[in-house]
């Protein structure tokens, strides 16, 4: 099994992005049964309020210094790539806001539920981001998704009602720091090298190619090594 570890943050229009082109590289491989993607948390801005307080064109254009018009053209370049992976991409009307919950209801996820769930879950939140344009800072929304994709409501509450998993958003933040990163999306590729940024589909398919590549290499080296078990120590 290979493992793929993903940094991001929902309101991160290339982390969505990036994730589908990922889902579709592994897919047109055959390997889904043999991926698993760790997602890990990353804030773009942990100190972004709770509630909206601009449009995404304005914040867009103060950001990068650009006129409200030529941000609203970047835009919708960024939604016409959303599009063109098969997302219902509404970049232009999102409400930015804080992401630290929605990323601490995802640990309750990792904690509690099977994988299906966790990736439900993670499809579920990037959608309501950029698609239906919700506020993710907002309890009623996120429990609104916990229960769609069958976590219970009760849990669900009891977390967002407090600070728990708050220190595992921390850890995966810390240990992004302690790689470098300083942009998302960012993989890891079985624990061996990283691609930071939304690639093409081919570009991840590559990637893929080059960590089945490593795997085999890593199973098939021509080397024998020497381990012990309950019955004894022998040559392999």
């Amino acid at each position: 099994m290979m493992t793929l570890t993903v940094w991001s943050d929902f309101a991160c229009p290339y982390c969505y992005i990036g994730e589908e082109r990922l889902q579709k590289a592994i897919e047109e491989l055959g390997l889904t049964n043999d991926v698993q993607v760790d997602f890990r948390a990353f804030e773009l801005d942990p100190t972004a309020p709770k509630e909206v307080t601009t449009t995404t064109p304005e914040r867009f254009a103060k950001k990068y210094g650009l006129s409200l018009e030529d941000a609203k053209k970047q835009i919708e370049e960024i939604s016409r790539l959303g599009r063109e992976v098969g997302i219902d991409f509404r970049y232009a009307t999102t409400l930015y806001s804080n992401t630290r919950d929605a990323h601490r209801l995802m640990k309750l996820a990792e904690a509690k539920y099977d994988r299906a769930t966790v990736e439900k879950l993670n499809e579920a939140l990037f959608a309501a981001y950029f698609t239906e344009n919700l506020v993710l800072a907002d309890h009623k929304v996120l429990l609104e998704k916990a229960i769609s994709v069958g976590m219970n409501a009760d849990e669900v509450k009891e977390v967002l009602e407090s600070d728990k998993y708050d220190d595992e958003v921390r850890f995966d933040e810390r240990e992004a720091a302690m790689r470098g990163v300083r942009g998302v999306p960012y993989i890891v590729f079985d624990g061996d090298f990283a691609v930071p940024g939304a690639m093409t589909v081919d570009g991840f398919k590559s990637a893929l190619e080059r960590a089945l590549r490593k795997q085999e290499k890593n199973q098939d080296n021509g080397e024998r090594a020497h381990v012990c078990g309950p019955d004894g120590c022998e040559l392999v």
